[in-house]
């Protein structure tokens, strides 16, 4: 079976129609020095995701409703589901005829070699917002193997002032509702090629990676941004999926770093206007 591609307005972003369903109005009461004002006010929506893998349950993640080809697919290869795009047969997402708060199914159809693995270390597990872990059924599930990415040349900080000056331009979502992280793959000048954007960081991280794979990005010809700190499974999601430099808007946490330095990739934090760290970097040898 041929593989759905992802579909994108110019620019690589996620199209308007899609969008809508990512939030709604809600009446609030906004209080701005000493105006109190009745009005209304656009909040995201975020709704359960179900993940099937060849008609097994494995994950129910809280996510926002767009874009959930690309999350399959960055999710399947950033948990290690499967290893390359191609053992992805088939992606079905199975939307309910009423209220998005019913949830979603997203089927995928994986070989047959993939499906087997995954049913010997299997979990099931809910996604809140923001924790990647919250199904790990053990220690050892916690902390897994990370991937070496291609040792690339540090990009310049040129590129990080380029790419940040036009982060929150291309945040629709975020920008509506404040709601949003956005991750976004950048050309080697710091100009915006991609973004996705999810309410958890990690959705939007597995988006992003996912609409890269399907699309068969050279992932050395620019770098990774997001809105985020950089944790341990920011790091790790981005190493399993060949990205050699991660940029974020944040702080790393201690075991990210150390990730990053294990598998070689260049990370970036606190990337602000004027000014950005740089925690590792994959040209210069270190003890």
């Amino acid at each position: 079976m041929t593989q759905p591609r992802f579909r994108q307005d110019a620019g690589g972003q996620t199209p308007a129609a899609e969008l809508q369903h990512c939030h709604r109005g809600a009446q609030v009461t906004r209080r701005q020095l000493d105006q109190i004002t009745d009005t209304e006010d656009q909040i995201a929506e975020e709704v359960p995701v179900a993940m099937i893998f060849n008609g097994i349950s494995h994950a129910v993640m809280m996510a926002s409703p767009n874009d959930l080809e690309d999350f399959a697919t960055g999710f399947s290869l950033s948990e290690g589901i499967v290893e390359h795009s191609d053992e992805i047969y088939s992606i079905e997402v199975i939307r309910p005829t009423a209220s998005l708060t019913a949830g979603i199914e997203v089927q995928v159809a994986i070989s047959s070699q993939r499906a087997a693995l995954l049913k010997q270390r299997r979990r099931n597990l809910t996604g809140r917002t923001g924790c990647g872990l919250c199904g790990a059924e053990s220690l050892q599930q916690a902390i897994r193997p990370i991937r070496k990415v291609e040792k690339t040349e540090l990009i310049s900080a040129a590129a990080v002032e380029t790419a940040i000056a036009q982060l929150t331009q291309r945040q629709p979502l975020q920008s509506l509702t404040g709601a949003f992280h956005g991750a976004a793959w950048c050309n080697l000048s710091g100009d915006i090629e991609m973004i996705r954007e999810d309410v958890g960081r990690h959705n939007a991280l597995d988006k992003l990676l996912g609409a890269l794979k399907r699309d068969k990005v050279d992932l050395t010809t620019g770098f990774t941004l997001v809105s985020s700190r950089a944790s341990y499974e920011m790091v790790h999601k981005a190493s399993s999926c060949g990205v050699p430099t991660l940029v974020a808007v944040s702080a790393p946490t201690g075991l990210a770093l150390d990730l990053a330095k294990q598998s070689g990739l260049n990370l970036i934090g606190f990337a602000r206007p004027g000014k950005h760290v740089v925690y590792n970097r994959s040209d210069i040898p270190r003890d």
